[in-house]
């Protein structure tokens, strides 16, 4: 009888894990044997090469005395490293012409980059976006507060999910302090440390989880057979096509679908120590990170992120692994030298179910980036983003992404 190998362990447990609980393995080597999506892969492919052009796109727009903003190659040459651009800046910039464009300045007898009319509308709109759904916006951010077990949350990690939530750039001005009535900023005991909370009026305001919604639709459609005990508790489900599922852990999934927990937007209560307790725990913590994404402008975000709330959350599991545990649930994916995860529910065939303007504007960046150096022989940019936006990025694998 042949011995098993590492990889065959570890396949094996994959199919067998069980929600709640899971066996001794390393964090690398439960990362390492976790199912692959290929749809969800083939996103994150194109989504890793977007972040980077963003990140260039921040700078060049930071410098709004440039006219046109722009920033010099040297600077960016010199950012290489820490924005991963391994075959340096000026390879980089020039895979995407339809978003930089790189030119000569004679009265500073330096190179500089600017972004085309193309990626800077696209800018715009983006903003415009933003700018049209602030009362959105505030709702998101009350709603993550009020997730907290003080109604509070450390500003620094407000600003780590600034762009997830869709806030403004600028939303300590156009969004915390406009809407005194309903945020506070206050200072924390550590220096150079502000946290910001609820005012007391806002407090008291109940909402309703997202899943809360799905399980009405379940029980409202036609024809609809589902047993509303039986959804009383459950969230929705799906697995990518070719995952095998054993009989043992669909029992344990329907088992925990019944299990009663509190709400992200309950009180908490006392912890139990029981097993019952302790599962209830779990499934508290798996319907928090489940509205955090469900409050997101693309239903994902990075799990190093989500991991600075952690703490005012009250979630005592870590992070990574209660996604892993829930593959009918959420994928991570470890592309482009970042864990992300995504709300499963949220998408389809690579693009989000229930889009909305903001997602809109990101995606027609993310058209740009896909295009790559294609179809540069037509010279009007305006035709070139009417062409990217009629493609459907999401099923096609065009362009050649940077060797990560």
């Amino acid at each position: 009888m042949p011995i098993p190998t590492l990889k065959t362990i570890l396949k094996h447990q994959n199919q067998c894990r069980v929600i709640g609980s899971r066996f001794k393995t390393s964090s690398v080597q439960y990362v390492a044997s976790r199912f692959r999506d290929p749809t969800f892969e083939k996103l994150m492919d194109k989504y890793k090469n977007l972040l980077k052009v963003i990140a260039i796109q921040d700078l060049i727009l930071a410098n709004p005395t440039n006219n046109p903003p722009s920033v010099s190659l040297d600077f960016l040459s010199r950012l290489s490293q820490k924005l991963h651009l391994n075959r340096g800046a000026a390879s980089f910039l020039r895979k995407y012409p339809h978003i930089f464009h790189i030119f000569y300045d004679p009265n500073k007898f330096q190179t500089f980059c600017r972004l085309t009319d193309a990626a800077m509308r696209v800018s715009r709109q983006e903003a415009e976006a933003i700018n049209a759904s602030l009362d959105v916006v505030v709702d998101r951010l009350v709603r993550l507060l009020s997730m907290s077990t003080t109604k509070s949350l450390p500003l620094r990690a407000v600003f780590k999910v600034w762009r997830e939530l869709g806030l403004p750039d600028d939303f300590e001005d156009s969004i915390i302090s406009r809407n005194s009535h309903i945020f506070k900023l206050v200072d924390a005991h550590e220096p150079n440390t502000h946290i910001l909370m609820l005012t007391d009026e806002m407090r008291d305001k109940r909402f309703v989880a997202c899943v809360e919604n799905w399980r009405v639709m379940e029980c409202c459609r036609e024809n609809s057979a589902v047993d509303r005990t039986e959804i009383r508790y459950s969230f929705k489900h799906s697995y990518p096509p070719g995952m095998r599922l054993v009989r043992d852990f669909k029992a344990k999934v329907k088992e925990w679908q019944r299990l009663p927990y509190v709400g992200p937007y309950e009180e908490m209560g006392e912890k139990k120590r029981s097993k019952a307790g302790i599962m209830g725990l779990e499934k508290r913590a798996v319907a928090i990170v489940h509205e955090f994404l469900s409050l997101t402008v693309e239903r994902m975000v990075e799990v190093e992120k989500i991991s600075h709330f952690r703490k005012s959350l009250a979630i005592d599991l870590n992070i990574r692994d209660l996604f892993l545990d829930h593959p009918g649930m959420f994928y991570l994916s470890t592309k482009g030298k970042r864990h992300t995860v995504f709300l499963r529910e949220g998408y389809e065939r690579g693009c989000l179910i229930d889009p909305n303007p903001v997602y809109n504007a990101r995606r027609k960046l993310l058209d740009l980036v896909v295009l790559g150096r294609h179809a540069m022989l037509i010279n009007n940019e305006s035709r070139s983003v009417e062409n990217c936006q009629t493609q459907k990025p999401c099923l096609q694998d065009e362009g050649r992404d940077e060797s990560i």
